[in-house]
């Protein structure tokens, strides 16, 4: 406690020593005796003279050259891998008879998610039962054709006729196998009405548009959507201004609103060629494993995104002074004489600030109680 309280007495006393100096300056021969002074002022240049109590106060260093990227910070939100996600469509209209699964359930490759009474289904059937009916007979007429000719009795155009009517009769065959196989019909099996629907991959239902009941007629409206959320995309909303410094491979970390304390880090994967045309932004997204599914989709994130920049001098936040409406530094000219300089800021970093404009590499200023010159 005596040693913290001389070091702020000390402080203390050098701050009113300097003050007395600069009143001294300012009033000449009001007073018989005046103090040496802390430091003085000719032409702009502050020089501390000889056994000024500031020498030992002001710290002086060089500034830093170097080239550091800036992370610059986007709103952004997790969503599931587009390649990752199916959407589960009925190949045949008709009516849910059962749903086998519910929002958020995890499902596997080929598990039955529902069964649908479709009568388009019992067509299919149909219609294999009927084709091979046909081939069946074109066959026999083949046959029989052939073992005429053989004997003398058909013309060559009657066994081409027949063997034109086998041909047609057998792809027409293939054709109504190939469909029933697509609506999720069995081969050789009868005629049925339930149609089952399975899971064309594993993952987790992150949508469902479908009930017990209800009347599927759009084959092109998903019922459900299957998404694998083992590994999920981060996406992050750039403007236009920062897009044109955003590569792929760049570095990238995120902090969720859900995950306050943790720090997710990853590099940009993907940047879209297409503006978003109502927000003019961009999109930027990274991919990151997500084993625990602690990353679920629709999360909000902020991302912070590393940005390249161009060699650029840095100072400490300590080495800045305000100025009335300017901020300088105390720049070093000859050994303890100073001048006070303007200085254009770019970004604050963790450990410094970025100078635009008003400092050059090799220039040595004041880092440490340049406010005791702040006139």
């Amino acid at each position: 406690m005596f040693h913290l309280l001389s070091k702020n007495g000390s402080r203390l006393s050098i701050m009113i020593a300097v003050a007395l100096s600069v009143a001294a300056c300012s009033h000449g021969g009001d007073q018989a005796t005046e103090a040496p002074p802390a430091f003085t002022i000719d032409h702009g240049l502050y020089k501390i003279p000889e056994g000024s109590p500031l020498r030992k106060e002001l710290v002086v260093q060089p500034v830093e050259m170097r080239q550091a990227p800036h992370a610059k910070v986007f709103p952004g939100n997790v969503e599931a891998d587009p390649a990752r996600t199916v959407n589960v469509l009925p190949p045949l209209t008709g009516k849910v008879a059962e749903l086998k699964v519910g929002l958020g359930d995890h499902v596997t490759r080929g598990q039955l998610l529902a069964v649908i009474d479709s009568g388009d289904l019992a067509q299919a059937y149909a219609d294999v039962y009927k084709a091979k009916d046909a081939l069946d007979l074109a066959k026999k007429t083949l046959d029989r054709t052939r073992a005429v000719k053989v004997a003398g009795g058909n013309a060559v155009k009657d066994l081409e006729a027949a063997q034109s009517g086998y041909n047609q009769a057998l792809y027409e065959y293939n054709r109504a196998q190939t469909r029933l196989t697509a609506v999720g019909g069995t081969q050789g099996a009868e005629a049925t009405r339930p149609m089952q629907i399975t899971a064309p991959a594993t993952g987790y239902v992150t949508a469902l548009s479908v009930a017990p009941g209800m009347y599927v007629n759009d084959p092109t409206a998903a019922m459900m959507t299957i998404s694998d959320l083992d590994s999920v995309w981060i996406t992050s909303n750039v403007p236009e201004s920062d897009i044109g410094q955003i590569v792929k491979g760049e570095k990238l970390s995120a902090v969720l609103t859900a995950y306050p304390d943790q720090v997710f880090h990853g590099t940009v994967s993907f940047v879209s060629p297409v503006l978003q045309p109502d927000t003019r932004r961009d999109l930027v997204r990274a991919v990151f494993a997500n084993p625990d599914l602690r990353l679920k989709p629709n999360m909000f994130a902020n991302v912070s995104i590393d940005i390249p920049q161009p060699d650029e001098v840095f100072v400490p936040e300590s080495a800045l002074l305000m100025n009335n409406d300017s901020i300088t530094v105390f720049v070093e000219v000859a050994p303890w004489t100073f001048e006070r300089r303007t200085v254009d800021l770019s970004y604050d970093e963790s450990d410094g600030t970025r100078v635009l404009k008003g400092l050059k590499a090799g220039d040595r200023v004041i880092v440490r109680s340049g406010v005791l010159l702040n006139d």
